[in-house]
């Protein structure tokens, strides 16, 4: 089996990796040097310099996965690609994309014969060794020209990955999956934070999150990472509170609007997100200087 690789950050490069150990012929390809030096030496894989070269020397018909960056860097890739593609050939987007996005690469490309597959991809940087959770988007021709591969990248052939539907079902499941994510990840934030607070206690948070995994109802994946990284560093003075978001927080919360579907937890944890970004400052602001234009209640200056 023959597969194109584009984008070879540490998701890219795992699943190029994977792939490679599963008896698969990768041809890869990033616009990084360095990217392309880390994979150079890799059996298996053969790393090339162009992204003409990617389609050129793949055999027909050609399977190409691209694991770029949502929205333009993805689209940019997709029209370079078109040119070198012919019907028969299958190009595999492994991006968090908005599904509607991958709608319409799916319909332009299908006038060309060119089947497309949106690859919701999670796994992480676990992946390379515990396999990857994927979900396809795409004709069911489409897909069982992929299996192959995913049967590989799975955890196991027979699961961890699996047809969501047609063309967007794969980004949309991801996109639920990852706000599902935010809504756990910000459960587990505040119920730490309450143990922390409780001084009198003097809980040993580490040792609660490594007792919480094994029996209880709370354990997780998630709650496996927490307890490794309390372990070292339960007072995380070192670490900024700063979360970002990737966007699809976001487009779940839309999502969640444009249906009528009720999904606060998941809109609250986004708010938060927000909230540690700076976003909820100036309405910080209002309510001190509120509480101070009511009731007289001192005001906290900022340090100069």
């Amino acid at each position: 089996m023959n597969i194109g690789m584009v984008g070879l950050g540490r998701m890219g490069g795992n699943m190029a990796r994977r792939l490679a150990r599963g008896g698969v012929r990768v041809l890869a390809f990033d616009r990084d040097e360095s990217a392309r030096s880390a994979l150079g030496n890799v059996p298996g894989i053969t790393v090339v310099s162009s992204l003409v070269e990617v389609a050129a020397k793949l055999p027909v018909p050609r399977v190409i996965w691209t694991m770029l960056p949502a929205g333009k860097p993805s689209a940019d890739t997709f029209a370079a690609l078109a040119g070198s593609l012919a019907r028969g050939d299958a190009l595999v987007d492994g991006a968090n994309a908005y599904y509607r996005d991958s709608m319409q690469h799916a319909s332009s490309l299908a006038a060309s014969g060119i089947d497309f597959v949106d690859a919701g991809v999670s796994g992480g940087v676990w992946g390379l060794e515990q396999g990857y959770a994927l979900m396809f988007g795409g004709t069911r021709d489409a897909i069982a020209r992929i299996a192959p591969y995913a049967r590989i990248l799975a955890p196991a052939a027979d699961r961890g990955w699996l047809h969501c539907g047609p063309s967007g079902a794969g980004h949309y499941a991801k996109m639920i999956h990852n706000g599902i994510e935010y809504g756990l990840m910000q459960a587990y934030a505040e119920g730490f934070a309450l143990l922390e607070a409780k001084r009198e206690f003097a809980f040993d948070v580490a040792a609660l999150a490594e007792a919480w995994r094994h029996g209880s109802v709370v354990r997780s994946w998630l709650l496996d990472l927490t307890a490794r990284f309390l372990a070292n560093d339960a007072t995380l003075q070192s670490v900024a509170p700063y979360v970002a978001d990737s966007g699809e927080g976001r487009w779940t919360a839309h999502e969640a609007i444009d249906l009528g579907v009720a999904a606060p937890v998941i809109q609250i944890a986004l708010a938060m997100r927000f909230a540690s970004q700076g976003h909820g400052d100036y309405a910080a602001k209002l309510l001190a200087k509120m509480r101070e234009a009511f009731g007289g209640h001192a005001l906290k200056e900022t340090e100069t």
